[in-house]
């Protein structure tokens, strides 16, 4: 049974810029490229920025161009090692990772497959963060970070909390492998 939570848009609205990139489903290739990762969230940054422009009268600490590519780097970096880190090695499924600009938003696509234990205990997290102040839970999490009992779910709450990213997840069994789950996780981020 296909599930979605939060602000998932099954149909994607028409836009002329968008992009996709790839990963490759091996264990191998994933341990290999590590860093390569890194590398493709802040080609995406720097790829989206050039569609804002600064201003010669901008101040150079509010140049829109500058906040969208560390915005975009900083979302994708995440998004991408969530999945990387949590996709089920078994399934040979790459990992994409698509941005698409609209005229207020970006909206950031990232699908895997993962093991439907690693499933169950993301949708206990995301029921939880959406029963909750986001603030609330940014700051539990902080503390018990420090605490040293845990820094789970930091980078998606900093995504939120930080960033006012806005998001949703689709959950689909996979036919060809009982035990995994086709997880797409959606940020939109307003610009």
């Amino acid at each position: 049974m296909i599930q979605t939570f939060g602000e998932f848009i099954d149909q994607m609205p028409h836009t002329e810029e968008y992009l996709t990139i790839s990963f490759s489903p091996s264990s191998n290739a994933r341990n290999l490229r590590w860093s390569n990762y890194g590398l493709s969230a802040d080609f995406l940054g720097d790829y989206f920025a050039t569609f804002f422009p600064g201003s010669p009268e901008q101040k150079p600490e509010l140049d829109k161009q500058d906040v969208v590519k560390s915005s975009v780097s900083y979302i994708a970096n995440e998004l991408l090692e969530n999945a990387i880190q949590h996709s089920d090695l078994n399934s040979e499924i790459p990992i994409h990772i698509s941005l698409y600009l609209y005229n207020t938003r970006l909206v950031f696509v990232v699908s895997n497959a993962a093991t439907t234990l690693k499933v169950e205990k993301y949708k206990e997290f995301i029921h939880q963060l959406l029963s909750s102040d986001v603030n609330e839970l940014y700051t539990t999490q902080l503390e018990k970070t420090a605490m040293g009992r845990g820094g789970s779910h930091m980078g998606l709450l900093t995504m939120m909390n930080d960033y006012s990213a806005r998001f949703g997840w689709k959950f689909e069994p996979l036919a060809a492998h009982q035990e995994a789950v086709n997880v797409t996780v959606m940020a939109q981020l307003d610009v």
